[in-house]
């Protein structure tokens, strides 16, 4: 496969740490899963971290939360109820006139009289619902679609997003421009109604996926770290190494030591500081955006 150079962005998935509480959703962790997108470049129609359109975004941040909003900037001004600009809160759903014919932009307050949207100019971004040179005076309203306002004192506990094999397929899809040519995956339990068939199915064609011994591609697994190093070497059609790693957990005997040794060899992994390279842990979404992109500056 043709070697391709990315564009770098800022944020490719969600960020590696939220914070659970005895609450379903708090301030905190929505604006903290929103931020984490920061940078994160606008795309129409877009919906995943790879490419934001306004309501793909808060669509992606609610859904995070488990909430569930409409797809749409129209609909989502139809959903919950009405707040006046003097009694926005966090999380509170704000919407601007940017087009002359209504309701035709949305974004996230985050407090301060600031709200966190995906721009056509910057992708996400905060900016001043005040601002008089342009948001101040396209302001048309706000709905609460959740209430955020009792926000539990009890004490949070880290939970680590990981990469599941679909994401990752959606992804390198996405970014490698990979289409598939066939009608139908080869996998067993990939329906055509799954939300990333198509990606699925590119990925596969390609040769960077594969499926079990079943015939399953297992969309909502993770992945461990020796299974995306061998995803990462075909994807980026790097040459592959054999030979001995630094790395205490990598003999050479082990199935991925070639591909591991390929990203090290690369200048992609150092490995953990207790000096393994963590063979069976599972990829985190931030260890996956570090790999995405040292091998976007290659």
């Amino acid at each position: 496969m043709k070697r391709i150079m990315f564009t770098v962005f800022a944020c490719l998935l969600i960020s590696t740490f939220t914070h659970d509480t005895a609450s379903a959703s708090t301030p905190t962790s929505l604006v903290s899963g929103a931020k984490a997108q920061l940078g994160a470049p606008y795309r129409y129609g877009g919906v995943t971290s790879s490419g934001f359109d306004c309501s793909g975004y808060t669509q992606f941040v609610f859904n995070k939360e488990g909430i569930s909003i409409p797809r749409a900037t129209g609909q989502q001004y139809s959903t919950g109820k009405p707040v006046s600009k003097s009694n926005l809160l966090t999380g509170d759903l704000v919407f601007f006139n940017t087009s002359g014919r209504g309701v035709s932009h949305v974004g996230i307050y985050i407090g301060s009289n600031n709200f966190i949207h995906a721009s056509t100019s910057k992708g996400v971004m905060i900016s001043s619902i005040n601002d008089p040179a342009y948001w101040g005076s396209r302001y048309i309203g706000a709905r609460r679609v959740a209430d955020f306002s009792a926000e539990t004192k009890v004490a949070s506990i880290p939970r680590v997003d990981y990469a599941t094999r679909a994401e990752v397929a959606e992804i390198l899809a996405q970014e490698l421009h990979l289409s598939s040519t066939t009608s139908s995956t080869a996998f067993s339990d990939i329906s055509t109604s799954h939300p990333q068939y198509d990606d699925i199915a590119a990925v596969a064609e390609a040769g960077i996926f594969s499926g079990n011994t079943a015939g399953q591609f297992k969309p909502d697994d993770y992945l461990t770290r020796s299974e995306l190093a061998k995803v990462l070497v075909g994807a980026f059609d790097l040459e592959l190494t054999a030979g001995t790693t630094p790395f205490k957990d990598v003999s050479p005997s082990n199935w991925a030591n070639d591909y591991i040794n390929t990203l090290y060899i690369n200048k992609l992994t150092a490995g953990y500081p207790d000096g393994t390279f963590g063979t069976t842990n599972k990829v985190t979404s931030n260890e996956l955006k570090l790999f995405i992109d040292r091998l976007s500056k290659r």
